[in-house]
């Protein structure tokens, strides 16, 4: 089929990745799609054939595009799909391509409390809803009341997290189906006290994290009853460099790209700090970052 007649976004082809995620690192991508909006999305789903690979991409956090790039199609909701509208009396509909930070702004300015940590998340509210993302002790899930999602047909249908496993930063099952859009489920309240709890909460990260240099944020799961920068500041990994990736000295669960570093660079340094703190701590680290794409 041809996609482009037959949609109104824009198809990118063999599209550098390094310039949609936040570590600046990647191969390219064979092809991108920018939906014009969410119906031209669904459309586009359509076109496909049900052996072409899609992978989304919303802020480009928390992933790490292998240096060979991404076959198939990577789909950019980032600025795309980015309706926000409040509904019934403390439900807020945000579609999957709106930042968590605008999400949690919004939800202030109309007065409904529970969504503040929201801004200590560096993504689009559709990765954070694949992922369970949370910030300084509350995660995506506990706010929501129900999602919407499209599936390899083009056909949307909306579920609750009653048909997902729900855990610490995972969400399962989600094969050939995605999310587009989410009804969140807040309470109204203070809002200037919800407004100061968001500069506490943007404060004490960019104390404590290392914002103003290409990261992915948190690299690791912390282990239960336990943190994995205190495990990989232990076993004395904190500025342990390989090629252009390095141990944060700033906060030891971030890697930064501390001078032109490579998929590779920081997949390596990932594998040796798993290994180092299982050799040391005898524990083993869980990835948050979802890595994707082909070694060159």
């Amino acid at each position: 089929m041809n996609e482009q007649m037959k949609t109104t976004g824009r198809l990118l082809i063999d599209e550098n990745m390094a310039k949609y995620t936040s570590w600046r690192v990647g191969g390219n991508a064979e092809k991108m799609y920018l939906p014009h909006d969410k119906a031209d999305l669904v459309l586009y789903i359509k076109t496909l054939s049900s052996e072409t690979p899609v992978f989304w991409l919303g802020l480009g956090s928390n992933l790490l595009v292998r240096d060979g790039g991404i076959s198939g199609v990577v789909i950019n909701t980032r600025g795309r799909l980015k309706k926000m509208t409040l509904q019934d009396e403390g439900v807020v509909y945000v579609e999957a391509g709106m930042s968590c930070a605008r999400v949690a702004r919004f939800c202030v300015d109309n007065g409904l409390v529970g969504a503040e940590f929201l801004a200590g998340i560096p993504g689009t509210m559709g990765g954070a809803l694949k992922m369970n993302a949370g910030a300084f002790g509350s995660e995506t899930w506990d706010i929501v009341k129900s999602v919407e999602m499209l599936n390899r047909n083009g056909e949307t249908y909306f579920s609750t997290e009653n048909d997902f496993k729900i855990s610490y930063r995972s969400v399962k099952p989600l094969k050939d189906e995605w999310f587009i859009s989410v009804q969140l489920k807040l309470k109204q309240g203070d809002s200037s006290h919800s407004l100061q709890k968001i500069k506490e909460l943007l404060k004490k990260r960019a104390e404590t994290q290392p914002v103003n240099v290409p990261t992915c944020g948190s690299v690791f799961k912390n282990p239960t009853g336990d943190y994995a920068a205190r495990l990989i500041e232990s076993s004395g990994l904190k500025g342990y460099q390989i090629g252009g990736a390095c141990v944060s000295k700033k906060h030891a669960n971030f890697i930064v790209n501390s001078d032109k570093a490579k998929a590779s660079d920081i997949e390596a340094l990932i594998k040796h700090v798993q290994d180092e703190v299982n050799r040391q701590q005898k524990i083993v680290l869980e990835t948050e970052v979802c890595k994707v794409g082909a070694y060159l």
